[in-house]
């Protein structure tokens, strides 16, 4: 049988590989740190969470990304189950300890007897064999150029930004109190998920003069990416106008402060457990790109974190993805080298839980060809297929960007009402069909698979 090989040790390679793997297909995952290291990544473990320890809501009622987190799980993901093992208290959210989740992650992809790990780097695209290339935002310069090179077409890029993180115990809790907003969550934990820094008007202002002031990161000459609107540094909210954070990260709604209950913050900046011993949180909606003198200076401007300590600071690197719609088909494979599938950020998804998705989809799917078993795009109304259809072709090409789950991306069902109003029932509608949706295609996967053994 002919092997699979996967470029990157990321989210959706690791994925990719055990999908491939548990279906009996031998796999190779090529991943260059610690060997070769980035900017972000701090250690040589595969699927090192780096900008957020976040896979965002878990809902899977009212929330296309809870939706997603369904459907791996129902699919036997390993991140999926790996984060369950793993998680933290967030409220609603799925919050992992990091370095906890990529160590296990780490322990069972070494340990699956169809995987081998090894540690180089791939400079060029693979002429002959099978291959996933899930890189990922930082694909190495000269892979990059392989692939333009390839595809005749160059990759579109954003700047994608880092959040500090705090350690817990530099943190004034005479100041600062545990609450999540509006008190959401299972349990009192759950409830207590945040650390909350509250500010008045006078602290506010001060904070948006100081964070304008600021020394930034300057890009280099001809770099000319924007930024994702989902993960913009603070800086160019505040730019955009000086209640912007107030009416986004800083957002004082749904929170009473402990130590002074009758006072109503003017803005709160939260904080979430970033490990499961809570000696690390990071400040969360506060991507930067200051210079790290800078942030160190502003960020201590927060009542309660006067005496920080910062275990990591912010920053920015440039993140590249292909123009999918134009150059994969909608199996993930590379047009003009079909021998060749991408997954992960690489494809235009944003946010780890659709990097992992389109992992899982590309390792199927890779598996099922050399298995010489068919296998069929999810159905739109899956998550799974309505994020696939977007990135291969659902898009308009001349203008495609990184995109999250949402369920603007569904199709809408008929006799079910829109508007603000309506979108509790639409929600709960879209996720019902879904799932039925996404058993179905499961089970049909099955059936196939079993009658070509």
């Amino acid at each position: 049988m002919e092997k699979l090989n996967i470029i990157g040790g990321g989210l959706a390679g690791c994925e990719a590989a055990w999908q491939a793997a548990q279906m009996g297909v031998s796999v190779t995952i090529h991943e260059m740190r610690p060997k070769v290291s980035t900017f972000a990544h701090q250690t040589g473990d595969l699927a090192e969470m780096v900008c957020s320890n976040s896979l965002r809501s878990d809902d899977d009622e009212q929330n296309a990304v809870g939706l997603l987190h369904w459907e791996m799980r129902a699919a036997g993901g390993l991140i999926m189950e790996m984060a369950d093992a793993h998680k933290l208290p967030a409220g609603s959210a799925l919050a992992v300890d990091r370095e906890a989740f990529a160590r296990a992650v780490t322990d069972r992809i070494k340990n699956h007897p169809n995987i081998t790990v090894q540690t180089d780097e791939i400079t060029t695209l693979p002429e002959t064999g099978h291959w996933i290339i899930a890189t990922g935002p930082l694909t190495s310069t000269d892979l990059g150029h392989s692939i333009r090179e390839a595809t005749g077409a160059d990759a579109l890029a954003f700047f994608d930004a880092i959040a500090p993180i705090v350690h817990a115990d530099s943190i004034d809790m005479d100041i600062a109190w545990m609450q999540s907003r509006y008190d959401k969550g299972a349990d009192e934990a759950e409830q207590k998920a945040y650390l909350n820094c509250p500010m008045n008007k006078d602290q506010y202002e001060a904070f948006i003069d100081a964070l304008l002031a600021a020394e930034k990161t300057e890009f280099h000459e001809g770099e000319t990416a924007g930024y994702f609107d989902g993960c913009l540094p603070i800086e160019v909210m505040a730019d955009r106008g000086r209640e912007t954070l107030r009416f986004g990260p800083m957002k004082p709604v749904g929170l009473t402060n402990t130590h002074k209950p009758e006072e109503k913050a003017y803005a709160v900046v939260q904080l979430r457990r970033d490990n499961k011993l809570g000696t690390l949180f990071n400040i969360v909606g506060f991507q930067t790109k200051m210079k790290y003198g800078a942030q160190t200076a502003v960020f201590k401007m927060i009542p309660g974190l006067e005496n920080a300590s910062f275990a990591r600071l912010g920053g920015i690197h440039r993140n590249t993805f292909l123009n999918s719609p134009t150059l994969l088909d909608d199996h993930l494979r590379l047009r003009q080298r079909p021998n060749i599938r991408f997954a992960g950020q690489i494809t235009g998804v944003e946010g780890y839980v659709e990097s992992a998705a389109m992992g899982l989809l590309a390792g199927r799917m890779a598996a099922s060809e050399i298995l010489a078993q068919p296998i069929t795009t999810p159905p739109l109304d899956t998550a799974m297929g309505a994020l696939i259809h977007h990135i291969t072709g659902g898009a308009e090409a001349k203008t495609f960007q990184p995109m999250n789950i949402n369920f603007g991306l569904f199709q809408p069902i008929e006799g079910v009402k829109g508007g603000r109003r309506g979108r509790k029932d639409r929600y709960k509608a879209y996720t019902d069909r879904a799932k039925i949706a996404w058993m179905d295609w499961l089970k049909q996967a099955k059936l196939d698979a079993a009658q070509n053994p």
